[in-house]
Formats: C-alpha cells, structure tokens, sequence
C-alpha cells in the first residue's frame, strides 16, 4: 500500500497497480475505484497509515494525539466547560500537581487545542475552536453509542 495523489492533489491509498490503471481508495469515503495511472503521483514522505488516519476529522486527531489518558482528556474537557479559566481557578480544580498541569497545558497548546489567555488579570487557558470542535465530535460520538 502506498499514497498516490490525483491532478487535484487529494490524496488515495493505492491498492493495486497494473500496467494502464490502479485500484485506490480515498481515505475519507473508503470508496475504491479504478484511476489510469497517468492521473496519479506518488505521495513522498506521507505513511499509507498517515493517510488512512484522513478519515478522522483534524480536530479529533488533535485531541486523541494529545490526550495521553482519562485524566488528561478530563483535563481537556474541564478547560473547555469553564473556557476561560484562570490558573488558579484550574489548580484547585483538577488533582494534578502543579508540574503534570503545566506539562498538560504545553502539550494542548502544542497540539493546537488550547491558547494562553488572560483572566481578570491572571494568566488563564481557553478551548480553541479546533479544541472545542474535537472534544465536541467525541461527546457526540459517546452519547450516541451510550456509553456513559
């Protein structure tokens, strides 16, 4: 399996290949059909399963690469609810030492999903809208199959 992209430039996991044609199947849909193999490139440096991962929404993919377990994506979820919310406030929140909060905090921020703020005058931690985009499509995902 390899990534190949079209004239458009989206990219497809190729399947199979043969001396007019190739099977592909785009990430997105799963949908695979037959392209002529002059329509397509290959994809340097991109993993097939990079590719594959395509069919995850970016800000869900932000949120499962940053959340390392339950604690942290309750961390998440707590910054998203009070958004805005100052240091402080955080720290007698959560039961996390002021050292695992704040490398918590970088992590979110790396990853895109939380931004520095200020609050009243303290620095503080809001959701971003791609934060609050993901932590949302998996709330979703959670009531719709129950699981509580």
């Amino acid at each position: 399996m390899r990534t190949v992209r079209d004239e458009s430039g989206r990219h497809y996991l190729l399947l199979k290949e043969s001396s007019e044609s190739s099977l592909v199947r785009d990430p997105q849909t799963g949908e695979e059909r037959h392209v002529g193999n002059d329509r397509l490139e290959p994809v340097e440096g991109e993993s097939p399963l990079e590719t594959t991962s395509r069919a995850v929404a970016a800000p869900v993919r932000a949120v499962v690469g940053a959340v390392h377990d339950d604690r942290s994506l309750g961390l998440l979820l707590e910054i998203d609810a009070r958004s805005p919310v100052d240091v402080r406030t955080l720290m007698g929140a959560v039961d996390l030492c002021e050292s695992d909060l704040h490398g918590l905090l970088s992590e979110f921020r790396a990853a895109g999903l939380v931004a520095e703020t200020d609050v009243a005058g303290v620095r503080g931690y809001e959701t971003t809208e791609r934060g609050s985009a993901g932590l949302s499509t998996l709330v979703d995902a959670d009531e719709r199959a129950g699981d509580r």
